[in-house]
């Protein structure tokens, strides 16, 4: 690596090598934000003599997405096999610049600011604001455009009270032969020019792994830019509500297709063409891995998966088997992916463990059973024990999951309830109810510790949850739906609710919760190739009386 160098730029030369495209702002910098009254301050400051401050480039010949050139003015691209110097820091001050000297109009939203209106002000002292943006007090001839003071021929200037003349020769001249300060950093890898990048702005918000790669795999003779194609993608399965898969994830996705390891550091050192060249067929991979869940897992909604990493190994196996499993290979991968639902697998240090699972992936693919170094209990006393409801733990969303599987129908005229992404941001959302609801369990002296539990929860429609049932006990608001609805115990089947036993008749709440669980502990049985390990885990946990593990 070479030292950085500090040069000094002169004002004609800042200006030509912009406006030649060889002064870039990159992807990871900011929007421009300055407002005029900055830039005009920015100005003022050099002819007033004040330094501006140092801007720091990279020059290399990598071509990188850039955002916009500066202020939004289409520049001219980078000449072939030119370098370029891409702005490390002070981008605003340079673009301020740019757009004060070049009186540029710039669109913010429903506005237009107009940086020609900058003004010099001809009556101002030294300790005055010599650089304005309001004339309203001055009269005409008192004050002159920067852009003319700037551009403007003699016969222009000249047009001004005599007693003008040295200040606009002077203000001219003082602009013209400043000398910016630049150091420049040389020919180093992108991953050390957004290192500096992110040291210099360690007050600011840090740059993104996704940031840096947008910028790292831009082609535009490719016609490749990461931005655009991942926006593509979540349109794509937007369409299908699968839209919240994270760009981590997807970047992990490439990674482990290409090197089966996914930490920062491995992705960050993926090639320009490896990762272009494989997009299409990742991207082939994650839709044929969300298909896969929403038909035979039956997740209709991203937010329900346990993880969203959960979609890399998926998506790796569809990489290298594009038909659906069959047999073997599908009890085997579901097998996987309920043992990382309900184990937790992804809580922690996510990119080491879908490493080591990417190897368990492989051996699928070959038919093999993978061995696990973690026990499932599928107990309904585990369930019980650990089944405290909250929307973002894994757990339950895997036992979520299970219920949507059921493919769960109105207690009034068993329509099909509609699951949303949007609803399930929430706990209190309109797709979650507490079975026996919650001021009905208070009025019985239990507070939400006990009602907020996975098996007191069913997912209905938002008209049945709050119009239908409200506070109601179980035995009166289904006597109810039993004489709207000759179907209702079947389709109760669809909440894993058998309404002939466990306790709804007579508002026995443990009676309930015991049946739920055990319900729940079949269905996640049905899921797993069951092991020693699981049953010995199944044995370890001390069944005690269901009242006393729920009032304890």
């Amino acid at each position: 690596m070479q030292l950085p160098e500090p040069k000094s730029l002169p004002y004609k030369t800042l200006l030509a090598d912009i406006e030649k495209g060889l002064i870039k702002i990159p992807q990871f910098q900011r929007d421009y934000v300055w407002s005029k009254e900055r830039a005009a301050e920015l100005i003022d400051s050099i002819l007033k003599g004040y330094p501006i401050g140092t801007f720091i480039t990279w020059k290399t010949k990598e071509q990188l997405r850039v955002v916009k050139d500066l202020g939004g003015v289409t520049l001219p691209s980078i000449p072939e096999g030119d370098f370029a110097e891409y702005v490390l820091d002070g981008q605003q001050r340079m673009t301020s610049l740019f757009c004060a000297l070049k009186g540029v109009r710039i669109q913010r939203s429903n506005r237009w600011d107009d940086f020609s209106a900058i003004f010099v002000d001809l009556n101002a002292e030294q300790y005055e604001r010599i650089v304005i943006t309001d004339v309203s007090h001055l009269e005409e001839g008192q004050y002159i455009r920067l852009t003319d003071l700037i551009h403007a021929s003699i016969t222009t200037l000249v047009k001004y009270d005599a007693q003008y003349h040295s200040k606009l020769d002077e203000y001219k001249q003082i602009i013209q032969g400043y000398n910016f300060s630049l150091i420049e950093v040389k020919e180093v890898s992108l991953e050390v020019a957004t290192e500096i990048f992110t040291r210099i702005n360690v007050g600011g918000k840090p740059l993104s792994l996704f940031e840096i790669m947008v910028a790292k795999t831009f082609d535009a003779q490719k016609n490749f830019d990461l931005s655009e194609k991942f926006e593509s993608l979540v349109n794509r399965l937007r369409e299908v509500s699968y839209d919240t898969i994270s760009d981590a994830t997807v970047l992990q996705i490439v990674s482990l297709v290409i090197g089966k390891e996914c930490k920062r550091q491995n992705i960050l050192r993926l090639e320009k063409s490896q990762f272009i060249e494989e997009w299409p067929k990742v991207v082939d991979a994650i839709e044929h891995a969300v298909d896969y869940l929403r038909g035979y897992y039956r997740i209709p909604v991203s937010r329900l998966l346990p993880y969203n990493a959960l979609l890399a190994p998926l998506a790796y196996f569809f990489y290298h088997h594009q038909d659906k499993p069959l047999s073997r290979k599908q009890k085997l991968l579901e097998d996987f992916f309920w043992r990382v639902s309900l184990g937790g697998r992804y809580s922690s240090s996510v990119e080491g463990k879908l490493a080591q699972d990417i190897k368990r992936i492989d051996q699928i693919l070959n038919d093999e059973q993978p061995h696990y170094d973690w026990a499932i209990d599928t107990s309904p006393q585990f369930i019980m024990e650990n089944g405290w409801f909250n929307a973002g733990r894994s757990y339950i969303k895997a036992l979520l999951c299970i219920m949507a599987y059921q493919r769960p129908v109105s207690f009034i005229d068993g329509s099909i309830v509609h699951i949303s992404n949007d609803w399930l941001k929430r706990v209190n959302s309109r797709n979650y109810h507490h079975y026996f609801p919650r001021s009905f369990l208070r009025k019985k002296g239990l507070d939400d510790s006990y009602s907020n539990h996975i098996a007191n929860i069913t997912i209905v429609d938002d008209f049945l949850n709050k119009r239908e049932i409200g506070a109601k006990a179980p035995s009166v608001y289904m006597k109810k739906f039993a004489k709207q609805n000759v179907e209702l115990a079947h389709h109760m089947t669809t909440h894993l609710i058998n309404i002939d036993g466990g306790g709804i008749w007579d508002n026995d709440y443990l009676a309930f919760m015991n049946k739920r669980c055990e319900a729940l502990s079949l269905e996640i049985q049905k899921r797993l190739v069951l092991r020693e390990q699981d049953k010995d885990a199944y044995q370890e946990v001390d069944i005690e009386d269901v009242d006393e593990c729920l009032l304890s």
